[in-house]
């Protein structure tokens, strides 16, 4: 339950957070979000954030009710009214309410909220980074690009949903999606990384994937430890041949992958490299947020 709410602009009691019924986001998905780490009190990444929130309005047609600047500003009031400096922060904007139909001409106002709750809920357990999570390789396909871009972060999060749900089934930690061509894309709300011997491997964003902010990060990280990172189209089976694997989120950061299906990854224990980035990764972000 998150400890504070913020709807355009101004908190409001729990009990009060509401919208209308015939809000689009609620009916149709017709919104866009982000999901931002606050360290500190300090959001990590906002004004990458923010611009991708930005993006993925535009790939709908949708037009921000505000400025990123007045955004940006709203959500770090929020995080310090909620007296959580280590939160999940929500950023939604929907479409709006307005007569029951598909065509977006029936949208009133855009409406926009932020939500803030302690990060712990939302992050994995200690054992996922110590030991490792399973990824299941699932039989729902990533969105086609030409159908819903994967690259907009928009509330029609149905086949992330049914991803993770059919993962889930099968004892894994997350869903690792293939696109209709059987190559590998992401995770239900995860990017992924290979790693052989000093070389990392990672989805292009042209094979339909979200352009994920700590994704983003770890590519620049990479070069600073010595290693060298490639977009490059990936196979089930160069994935599971790889020395390491790692996921890459706002929330969990990087954690490490040992599995995928029946298929043990390296050793079985999370790897060098990764624990190297791991370390990499946290000094980026107490620099930025000190």
């Amino acid at each position: 339950m998150p400890t504070l709410v913020s709807i355009d602009g101004q908190s409001v009691p729990l009990e009060d957070a509401v919208i209308s019924v015939f809000d689009r986001g609620f009916l149709y998905g017709d919104s866009v979000y982000e999901v931002i780490r606050a360290y500190r009190s300090v959001p990590f990444e906002l004004d990458r954030h923010l611009e991708r929130l930005a993006s993925s309005a535009e790939r709908i047609g949708m037009q921000l009710p505000v400025s990123l600047a007045q955004l940006g500003e709203e959500t770090r009031r929020a995080i310090e009214e909620s007296g959580e400096p280590e939160a999940y922060v929500r950023v939604v904007v929907t479409r709006g309410a307005g007569a029951i139909g598909l065509d977006v001409a029936l949208a009133e106002a855009p409406r926009r909220l932020v939500f803030v709750e302690h990060v712990e809920k939302k992050r994995p357990p200690r054992a996922a980074y110590e030991d490792g999570v399973k990824l299941a390789i699932v039989g729902v396909f990533r969105n086609l690009r030409e159908a819903i871009d994967p690259a907009a972060k928009t509330g029609n999060y149905l086949n992330s949903v049914l991803a993770l749900a059919e993962a889930k089934k099968r004892g894994a930690y997350e869903a690792l999606m293939l696109d209709h061509r059987g190559m590998v894309t992401e995770g239900a709300s995860s990017n992924v990384f290979v790693v052989f011997d000093r070389l990392l491997l990672t989805p292009p964003l042209e094979v339909g994937i979200l352009a994920g902010v700590t994704r983003h990060v770890v590519l620049e990280l990479a070069p600073t430890i010595g290693a060298r990172a490639i977009e490059a189209p990936l196979t089930p089976k160069v994935i599971g041949d790889a020395d390491e694997c790692f996921i890459t989120s706002t929330i969990r950061e990087i954690v490490p992958v040992t599995r995928i299906d029946d298929r043990t990854i390296g050793d079985g224990r999370p790897g060098q490299l990764t624990s190297v980035l791991r370390s990499s990764y946290a000094a980026r972000v107490e620099s930025a947020t000190r």
